[in-house]
Protein backbone atom coordinates (compact mmCIF):
# COMPACT_ATOMS: atom_id res chain seq x y z
CA UNK A 1 0.00 0.00 0.00
CA UNK A 2 3.06 2.52 0.88
CA UNK A 3 4.82 1.67 -2.43
CA UNK A 4 1.81 2.60 -4.70
CA UNK A 5 0.93 4.99 -2.49
CA UNK A 6 -2.65 3.73 -2.28
CA UNK A 7 -3.36 5.88 1.76
CA UNK A 8 -6.97 4.29 1.84
CA UNK A 9 -5.41 0.90 1.35
CA UNK A 10 -3.04 1.65 3.97
CA UNK A 11 -5.06 2.97 6.82
CA UNK A 12 -7.49 -0.58 6.56
CA UNK A 13 -4.12 -2.32 7.14
CA UNK A 14 -3.32 0.04 10.02
CA UNK A 15 -6.60 -0.57 11.71
CA UNK A 16 -6.34 -4.17 11.08
CA UNK A 17 -2.25 -4.00 13.10
CA UNK A 18 -4.20 -2.17 15.89
CA UNK A 19 -6.87 -4.77 16.11
CA UNK A 20 -4.78 -7.84 15.78
CA UNK A 21 -1.21 -6.41 17.00
CA UNK A 22 0.33 -9.55 18.33
CA UNK A 23 -0.56 -11.53 15.11
CA UNK A 24 0.67 -8.78 12.91
CA UNK A 25 3.94 -8.55 14.64
CA UNK A 26 4.60 -12.32 14.40
CA UNK A 27 3.81 -12.65 11.07
CA UNK A 28 6.44 -14.30 9.14
CA UNK A 29 6.49 -11.09 6.67
CA UNK A 30 6.81 -8.28 9.81
CA UNK A 31 11.15 -8.59 9.72
CA UNK A 32 11.07 -7.86 6.36
CA UNK A 33 9.30 -4.80 6.14
CA UNK A 34 11.34 -1.44 5.48
CA UNK A 35 12.45 0.89 8.68
CA UNK A 36 9.63 3.88 7.49
CA UNK A 37 6.83 1.06 7.73
CA UNK A 38 8.09 0.14 11.09
CA UNK A 39 8.00 3.60 12.44
CA UNK A 40 4.52 4.09 10.97
CA UNK A 41 3.36 1.00 13.06
CA UNK A 42 5.36 2.10 16.26
CA UNK A 43 3.96 5.90 15.80
CA UNK A 44 0.71 4.82 16.44
CA UNK A 45 -1.18 5.54 19.94
CA UNK A 46 -3.83 2.43 19.04
CA UNK A 47 -1.68 -0.01 18.99
CA UNK A 48 -3.11 -3.41 21.31
CA UNK A 49 -0.24 -4.99 23.05
CA UNK A 50 1.95 -4.39 25.87
CA UNK A 51 5.09 -2.19 25.32
CA UNK A 52 7.64 -4.77 26.17
CA UNK A 53 6.25 -7.29 23.42
CA UNK A 54 6.71 -4.88 20.77
CA UNK A 55 10.17 -4.42 22.22
CA UNK A 56 10.77 -7.71 21.33
CA UNK A 57 9.60 -7.73 17.87
CA UNK A 58 11.73 -4.44 16.99
CA UNK A 59 14.52 -6.53 18.44
CA UNK A 60 13.70 -9.54 15.87
CA UNK A 61 13.21 -6.85 13.21
CA UNK A 62 16.87 -5.43 13.80
CA UNK A 63 18.61 -8.87 13.65
CA UNK A 64 17.15 -9.25 10.35
CA UNK A 65 17.85 -5.77 8.94
CA UNK A 66 21.63 -6.78 10.13
CA UNK A 67 21.88 -9.86 8.39
CA UNK A 68 19.92 -7.21 4.91
CA UNK A 69 23.18 -4.74 5.37
CA UNK A 70 25.29 -7.76 5.94
CA UNK A 71 26.19 -7.07 9.46
CA UNK A 72 27.10 -8.99 12.65
CA UNK A 73 23.50 -8.84 15.04
CA UNK A 74 25.61 -6.75 17.76
CA UNK A 75 24.11 -4.93 20.18
CA UNK A 76 25.56 -2.20 18.67
CA UNK A 77 24.71 -2.85 15.14
CA UNK A 78 21.14 -3.34 16.15
CA UNK A 79 21.06 -0.26 17.73
CA UNK A 80 22.50 1.56 14.45
CA UNK A 81 19.81 0.18 12.29
CA UNK A 82 16.97 0.80 14.73
CA UNK A 83 17.59 4.61 14.39
CA UNK A 84 14.60 7.07 14.25
CA UNK A 85 12.63 3.67 15.07
CA UNK A 86 14.33 3.58 18.48
CA UNK A 87 12.98 6.46 20.32
CA UNK A 88 8.88 5.27 18.96
CA UNK A 89 9.36 2.51 21.56
CA UNK A 90 7.63 3.92 24.70
CA UNK A 91 9.62 2.49 27.50
CA UNK A 92 7.92 4.62 30.23
CA UNK A 93 4.90 2.44 29.62
CA UNK A 94 6.75 -0.63 30.78
CA UNK A 95 6.35 -1.59 34.78
CA UNK A 96 10.12 -1.69 35.82
CA UNK A 97 10.22 -5.73 35.87
CA UNK A 98 9.32 -5.71 32.01
CA UNK A 99 11.83 -3.24 31.04
CA UNK A 100 14.66 -4.52 33.85
CA UNK A 101 13.94 -8.53 32.35
CA UNK A 102 14.05 -7.07 28.43
CA UNK A 103 15.39 -3.35 27.46
CA UNK A 104 17.73 -3.35 30.00
CA UNK A 105 19.58 -6.65 29.25
CA UNK A 106 19.63 -6.07 25.77
CA UNK A 107 22.55 -3.80 24.96
CA UNK A 108 20.64 -1.74 22.48
CA UNK A 109 20.17 1.62 24.52
CA UNK A 110 22.79 3.46 26.36
CA UNK A 111 23.98 2.85 29.36
CA UNK A 112 22.96 6.51 30.28
CA UNK A 113 19.45 5.96 28.85
CA UNK A 114 19.23 2.83 31.52
CA UNK A 115 20.17 4.71 34.09
CA UNK A 116 17.72 7.44 33.47
CA UNK A 117 15.11 5.12 32.68
CA UNK A 118 15.46 3.22 35.86
CA UNK A 119 15.39 6.45 37.38
CA UNK A 120 12.02 7.56 35.52
CA UNK A 121 10.78 4.38 37.20
CA UNK A 122 11.88 4.59 40.57
CA UNK A 123 12.48 8.56 41.86
CA UNK A 124 10.98 11.54 41.85
CA UNK A 125 11.28 13.95 40.49
CA UNK A 126 11.43 12.11 37.59
CA UNK A 127 14.42 12.77 35.16
CA UNK A 128 13.80 13.77 31.72
CA UNK A 129 13.65 11.16 29.16
CA UNK A 130 13.81 11.24 25.13
CA UNK A 131 10.48 8.52 25.05
CA UNK A 132 7.00 9.26 24.59
CA UNK A 133 4.74 8.44 28.31
CA UNK A 134 1.48 8.66 26.25
CA UNK A 135 -0.52 5.07 26.67
CA UNK A 136 -1.17 3.44 23.49
CA UNK A 137 -4.84 3.59 24.21
CA UNK A 138 -5.75 0.92 21.62
CA UNK A 139 -8.72 3.30 21.66
CA UNK A 140 -10.51 5.32 18.82
CA UNK A 141 -12.69 8.31 18.71
CA UNK A 142 -12.20 11.60 20.53
CA UNK A 143 -10.73 12.34 24.09
CA UNK A 144 -13.08 13.78 26.79
CA UNK A 145 -12.76 14.73 30.24
CA UNK A 146 -15.24 16.41 32.66
CA UNK A 147 -14.47 18.11 35.71
CA UNK A 148 -17.04 17.75 38.83
CA UNK A 149 -16.32 21.56 40.53
CA UNK A 150 -17.46 24.78 39.77
CA UNK A 151 -14.91 26.40 42.09
CA UNK A 152 -11.18 26.01 43.04
CA UNK A 153 -9.94 27.15 46.49
CA UNK A 154 -6.79 26.57 48.81
CA UNK A 155 -5.49 24.91 50.92
CA UNK A 156 -5.59 20.73 50.42
CA UNK A 157 -3.14 18.73 52.79
CA UNK A 158 -1.53 15.41 52.44
CA UNK A 159 -0.68 12.79 55.30
CA UNK A 160 -0.53 9.05 53.26
CA UNK A 161 -3.75 8.48 53.02
CA UNK A 162 -5.97 8.59 49.34
CA UNK A 163 -8.39 11.13 48.55
CA UNK A 164 -11.51 9.07 47.03
CA UNK A 165 -14.74 9.33 45.02
CA UNK A 166 -17.21 6.76 43.74
CA UNK A 167 -19.26 7.22 40.78
CA UNK A 168 -20.93 5.04 37.71
CA UNK A 169 -21.75 6.29 34.18
CA UNK A 170 -24.81 5.21 31.93
CA UNK A 171 -22.97 3.78 29.32
CA UNK A 172 -18.93 1.57 28.68
CA UNK A 173 -16.36 3.87 28.80
CA UNK A 174 -12.34 3.84 28.98
CA UNK A 175 -11.22 6.04 31.43
CA UNK A 176 -7.03 7.03 30.89
CA UNK A 177 -6.53 9.17 33.94
CA UNK A 178 -7.20 11.60 36.14
CA UNK A 179 -6.88 15.56 35.98
CA UNK A 180 -5.36 16.37 39.56
CA UNK A 181 -4.79 19.44 41.31
CA UNK A 182 -1.09 21.17 41.96
CA UNK A 183 0.63 23.09 44.52
CA UNK A 184 -0.19 26.33 46.36
CA UNK A 185 3.50 26.92 46.99
CA UNK A 186 4.45 27.09 42.88
CA UNK A 187 6.20 24.89 40.59
CA UNK A 188 6.45 21.83 42.45
CA UNK A 189 6.61 17.95 41.78
CA UNK A 190 4.30 15.07 43.88
CA UNK A 191 4.50 11.63 43.42
CA UNK A 192 0.94 9.94 43.25
CA UNK A 193 -0.22 6.31 43.54
CA UNK A 194 -4.23 6.49 41.27
CA UNK A 195 -6.07 3.64 41.25
CA UNK A 196 -9.66 2.70 40.18
CA UNK A 197 -11.44 -0.05 42.38
CA UNK A 198 -14.49 -2.09 41.85
CA UNK A 199 -16.46 -0.96 44.68
CA UNK A 200 -18.19 -3.51 45.83
CA UNK A 201 -16.33 -6.75 45.47
CA UNK A 202 -12.82 -4.58 46.05
CA UNK A 203 -11.38 -5.43 42.90
CA UNK A 204 -8.27 -2.81 41.17
CA UNK A 205 -8.89 -2.27 37.81
CA UNK A 206 -6.19 -0.23 37.11
CA UNK A 207 -3.51 1.71 38.89
CA UNK A 208 -0.26 3.73 38.34
CA UNK A 209 2.65 4.71 40.37
CA UNK A 210 4.10 7.75 39.03
CA UNK A 211 4.88 11.79 39.35
CA UNK A 212 3.79 15.08 38.05
CA UNK A 213 5.12 18.38 37.96
CA UNK A 214 2.55 21.56 38.44
CA UNK A 215 3.26 25.27 37.79
CA UNK A 216 1.55 26.63 40.50
CA UNK A 217 -1.85 27.66 38.86
CA UNK A 218 -5.10 26.50 40.27
CA UNK A 219 -5.46 24.36 36.92
CA UNK A 220 -5.58 19.86 37.05
CA UNK A 221 -2.53 18.28 35.60
CA UNK A 222 -2.63 15.04 33.88
CA UNK A 223 -1.76 11.77 35.98
CA UNK A 224 -2.00 8.76 33.45
CA UNK A 225 -2.72 5.13 33.86
CA UNK A 226 -0.56 2.86 31.65
CA UNK A 227 -3.49 1.19 30.17
CA UNK A 228 -6.65 2.15 29.59
CA UNK A 229 -9.48 1.20 32.42
CA UNK A 230 -12.56 -0.17 31.16
CA UNK A 231 -15.48 1.13 32.93
CA UNK A 232 -18.86 -0.61 32.68
CA UNK A 233 -22.48 1.29 33.08
CA UNK A 234 -24.43 0.99 36.58
CA UNK A 235 -21.58 -0.17 38.00
CA UNK A 236 -20.23 1.47 41.33
CA UNK A 237 -16.13 2.49 40.80
CA UNK A 238 -13.56 4.41 43.20
CA UNK A 239 -11.38 6.74 41.73
CA UNK A 240 -8.04 6.97 44.13
CA UNK A 241 -5.22 9.17 44.36
CA UNK A 242 -2.74 8.98 46.73
CA UNK A 243 -0.40 12.08 47.09
CA UNK A 244 3.04 13.01 48.63
CA UNK A 245 3.57 16.69 48.15
CA UNK A 246 3.05 20.18 49.80
CA UNK A 247 -0.34 21.31 50.47
CA UNK A 248 -2.50 21.72 47.06
CA UNK A 249 -5.41 23.50 45.42
CA UNK A 250 -8.82 22.11 45.90
CA UNK A 251 -12.08 21.94 44.35
CA UNK A 252 -15.44 23.19 45.83
CA UNK A 253 -19.17 23.37 44.60
CA UNK A 254 -19.15 20.05 43.50
CA UNK A 255 -21.91 18.07 41.14
CA UNK A 256 -23.57 14.78 42.16
CA UNK A 257 -24.44 14.53 38.50
CA UNK A 258 -22.26 15.94 35.74
CA UNK A 259 -23.50 14.63 31.66
CA UNK A 260 -21.32 15.61 29.12
CA UNK A 261 -22.58 15.20 24.76
CA UNK A 262 -19.40 14.51 22.79
CA UNK A 263 -19.25 15.65 18.80
CA UNK A 264 -20.74 12.66 17.90
CA UNK A 265 -23.47 13.45 19.78
CA UNK A 266 -22.93 10.79 22.68
CA UNK A 267 -24.10 11.96 26.32
CA UNK A 268 -22.60 10.21 29.16
CA UNK A 269 -23.40 10.60 32.49
CA UNK A 270 -21.60 10.72 35.43
CA UNK A 271 -22.97 10.19 39.23
CA UNK A 272 -20.55 10.98 42.10
CA UNK A 273 -20.66 9.57 45.91
CA UNK A 274 -18.84 9.83 49.02
CA UNK A 275 -16.48 7.23 49.73
CA UNK A 276 -16.77 5.95 52.97
CA UNK A 277 -13.93 4.94 55.20
CA UNK A 278 -10.05 5.58 54.80
CA UNK A 279 -10.33 8.71 52.87
CA UNK A 280 -8.67 12.16 53.26
CA UNK A 281 -11.95 13.80 53.11
CA UNK A 282 -12.16 14.33 49.40
CA UNK A 283 -16.40 14.17 49.01
CA UNK A 284 -18.91 15.17 46.43
CA UNK A 285 -18.81 18.45 47.65
CA UNK A 286 -15.10 19.20 48.09
CA UNK A 287 -11.41 18.00 47.64
CA UNK A 288 -9.47 16.42 45.11
CA UNK A 289 -9.61 14.30 42.00
CA UNK A 290 -10.96 17.07 39.85
CA UNK A 291 -11.27 15.52 36.90
CA UNK A 292 -12.00 12.09 34.89
CA UNK A 293 -10.21 11.61 31.20
CA UNK A 294 -12.09 8.93 29.10
CA UNK A 295 -12.38 7.37 25.39
CA UNK A 296 -16.24 7.07 24.73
Amino acid sequence: ARLFDEPQLATLCLDTIDKSTADAIHAEGFTDIDLDTLCAVLERDTLSIRENRLFEAVVRWAEAECYRQQLSPTSENKHQVLGKALPLIRFPLMTVEEFAAGPAQSGILFDREVVNLFLHFTVNPKPRVDYIDRPRCCLRGEECSINRFQQVESRWGYSGTSDRIRFNVNRRISIVGFGLYGSIHGPTDYQVNIQILESDKRIMRGQNDTGFSCDGSGNTFRVMFKEPVEILPNISYTACATLKGPDSHYGTKGLKKVTQESTTGTKITFLFFSSPGNNNGTSVEDGQIPEIIYYI
